[in-house]
């Protein structure tokens, strides 16, 4: 009776809906920490309880505990992350479905999906990751994972909170915010705030290579008995004085955190607004349907020094010239900055059915879509004169930094949760994907010349079964197989086919004193592509568009493990995780220079996290987690190459935090960042090598009312 309760509640949550329609909760796509433990594929939950403790604000650090993602840091804050999970590798988390309480949240998921947007980590309640056969429910991106954020839900009575930090390199956080309910309404107002200096010293310059981000979100619910209706306004502000331009490996060896003064005036200007209206109902017992409206909105300029590859390439290649220019030491003329300028706008309605047919649950529904983006970016160009930067003019945009790109999909998923015997659960689930890109890029700044036009068609039936079988009480086996999808994007022209593959799982669980899940995987590629950005060029260098790279396979192995230990009055919690991955070209092709086994790019080999704690009943609680990621390629074939520029470097952080409660209700609480001060070259993408953050000490104070 136990296991069929818990399969039904999988089953609700694998469907992406609330169970009863007397709820206000933000759509979850796994439920809680329970059932993830009796999913039917793998899936991980970063909750409420690890995010509050780690006092977490950078995705990226969160997701270093997660088995089976790759992390490719970029400025130190995950402030744009770059993302990968298995098959799907971390090009600006292009590759992945990322959602915000179950709703696509990519700046245009099909046409443009690389997340120069991303969702404030602060204000995030808990962050699901789904793998496998039943992440078929979700998409565009089929082929690895779905990472969704929670954010805070109208609390069930009047509540609010209040966080503030304060740290080293004038770093701060603050997060308010306070809900309440009178009969059947409810409404919720949140902000969060954040700041930094930054940690790096830009030459010849006063200017801070930090942030200051604004995000406000406001929630109203109504519900009923049978009936609810939930509606979210966001709007966040962030200016970043944020870099292309990384270092020599040899000014990298002297000092990580020095910028070059050609990069001073760089900066990230962003905007974003999103609003969506979820409406639930329950038609009967066995049946309830939801819909989903939503509106995102993103516009940015990141202004910044173009071409600065290519003076660091020359600068490691042994150029004295180049290393001059970089110092500041020697003049040059036409330096360009471009104003990479955009604006980006989804927009959708979401349907599904949730019926319960005892031993089948069903979920049905589809998705209209479609997403845009508009590219217009003017060059400003400067002279480098005694160290100090010229203005000398502006160059109107034509050609590539002047298009238009946008996306039509539909998408349509039947998954059946069957519930065959009392061990067995099996998943089966189908989805469609129908999407039409187009692309207008103009020759003239005015746009008045008719543009060049290309565009794509392509549609995908995916299908997908998974199982978990209870071998006894305590053991678990698991196992799946599915199709997986990638959208070409704006860019891809209509001899094109989109990135597909078959991915398989298989694995066992066990859950008695211990959690233990050992999952091996195996993704195989007709056509594996790389999406193609300034932030993450492919690798034949182009910065737009994909890149087809062949035949390739990813297979790995993830390991986790957790328990308690209660040492007399104490508690200790562990965790561990470890992911291995080979990914490889598994074809030889002459033509692009690639061989059989050539390691792919962006995808580490061995990734490791250990979170252990010491709780004790006085409210002192101390906390550390360890990390390591193995080096990366940064374009295909590093192992074969003989070229160190052609890698990263491995990296072990360890980061630690004391809490102490002061009441019921407040907890102050010390946190160092990177104890041991290890910076490494984290990336050398795009243009030079890259450090994570140092060591970085911060207190905190928690306040619940």
């Amino acid at each position: 009776m136990q296991r069929t309760l818990m399969a039904a509640a999988v089953a609700v949550a694998l469907q992406g809906t609330i169970a009863s329609a007397q709820s206000l909760e933000e759509i979850t796509i796994l439920g809680d920490r329970e059932q993830v433990r009796n999913l039917p594929g793998s899936a991980a939950l970063v909750d409420a309880e690890q995010i509050r403790i780690e006092a977490a604000n950078d995705i990226n650090q969160l997701l270093k505990t997660v088995p089976g993602i790759y992390i490719q840091e970029e400025d130190g804050y995950g402030l744009r992350p770059n993302i990968g999970i298995r098959g799907a590798t971390s090009e600006r988390a292009s590759k992945i479905t990322l959602l915000e309480d179950g709703v696509m949240i990519a700046p245009a998921p099909y046409s443009n999906p690389a997340a120069y947007y991303f969702p404030t980590t602060l204000r995030m309640s808990s962050v699901e990751v789904l793998k496998g056969a039943p992440l078929l429910r979700y998409g565009p991106q089929t082929t690895g994972g779905v990472v969704n954020m929670i954010s805070t839900p109208i609390p069930q009575e009047s509540a609010g909170s209040l966080k503030l930090r304060a740290g080293e390199n004038g770093e701060g956080d603050l997060l308010a915010n306070y809900g309440a309910r009178a009969g059947d309404f409810g409404f919720l107002i949140e902000t969060a705030q954040r700041r930094s200096d930054g940690f790096k010293d830009i030459d010849h310059s006063g200017r801070d290579s930090g942030y200051d981000i604004s995000d406000y979100v406001l929630k109203l619910g109504w519900e009923t008995g049978q009936q609810s209706l939930l509606f979210k306004a966001q709007y966040s502000e962030e200016i970043s004085d944020e870099t292309y331009l990384g270092l020599t490996d040899a000014d990298f060896a002297r000092d990580e955190n020095r910028r070059y003064g050609l990069s001073s005036i760089d900066e990230m200007d962003n905007d974003h607004q999103g609003y969506n209206l979820t409406y639930r109902l329950a038609l009967s017992e066995r049946v309830k349907a939801s819909a989903v409206a939503y509106h995102n909105e993103f516009a940015r300029n990141w202004f910044k020094l173009s071409g600065g590859s290519s003076l660091v390439g020359a600068a490691n290649a042994g150029d004295a010239f180049a290393q001059g220019v970089l110092d500041g030491s020697e003049d040059i003329a036409g330096l360009s900055y471009k104003n990479n300028s955009r604006e980006y706008e989804s927009r959708g309605l979401e349907l599904n059915f949730d019926i319960d047919l005892g031993e089948h649950q069903l979920a049905l529904g589809g998705r209209s879509h479609r997403d845009e983006m508009d590219r217009y970016q003017p060059q400003d160009i400067y002279d480098q004169v005694g160290g100090e930067l010229v203005f000398v003019r502006s160059v109107q945009p034509t050609g590539g930094d002047n298009r238009f790109e946008k996306a039509d999909a539909l998408a349509f998923w039947a998954v059946d949760s069957w519930h065959a015997t009392d061990a067995l659960n099996l998943n089966l689930a189908l989805r469609y994907e129908d999407v039409e890109s187009r692309r207008r890029q103009y020759s003239d700044p005015e746009r008045l010349a008719d543009p060049s036009v290309r565009g794509n068609d392509s549609s995908e039936w995916l299908p997908g079964v998974s199982l978990v079988y209870d071998l006894n009480p305590n053991w678990q086996l698991l196992a799946g197989v599915h199709k997986g999808f990638s959208p070409l994007g704006g860019g891809a022209t209509s001899n094109e086919d989109p990135e597909t593959s078959v991915n398989w799982e298989a694995g066992l669980r066990y859950e008695g004193g211990w959690f233990v899940e050992a999952i091996g995987f195996y993704s195989d590629f007709d056509n594996k592509a790389e999406n193609c950005s300034n932030a993450s060029p492919c690798s034949n260098g182009a910065t737009s568009g994909s890149f087809v790279t062949g035949e390739a396979v990813i297979q790995g192995l993830e390991l986790q493990a957790g328990t308690v230990f209660t040492p007399g009055a104490m508690s200790v919690p562990l965790n561990l995780m470890y992911t291995y991955t080979d990914a490889a070209i598994s074809e030889e092709n002459a033509a692009l220079g690639f061989s059989d086994g050539d390691s792919l790019a962006s995808v580490p080999e061995n990734t490791f996290s250990l979170r252990m704690g010491l709780e004790t009943r006085i409210g002192w609680n101390n906390y550390a987690v360890v990390k390591y990621i193995d080096e990366l390629c940064m374009s295909i074939g590093c192992n074969k190459d003989g070229d160190a520029f052609n890698r990263s470097e491995d990296l072990w952080v360890v980061d630690v935090i004391s809490r102490y409660a002061l009441t019921d209700s407040m907890v102050a609480y010390l946190r160092v960042e990177n104890l041991f001060d290890e910076q490494a070259i984290v990336s050398r993408i795009p243009d030079g090598a890259r450090p994570n953050k140092p060591r970085t000490a911060s207190v905190g104070f928690e306040w619940n009312f």
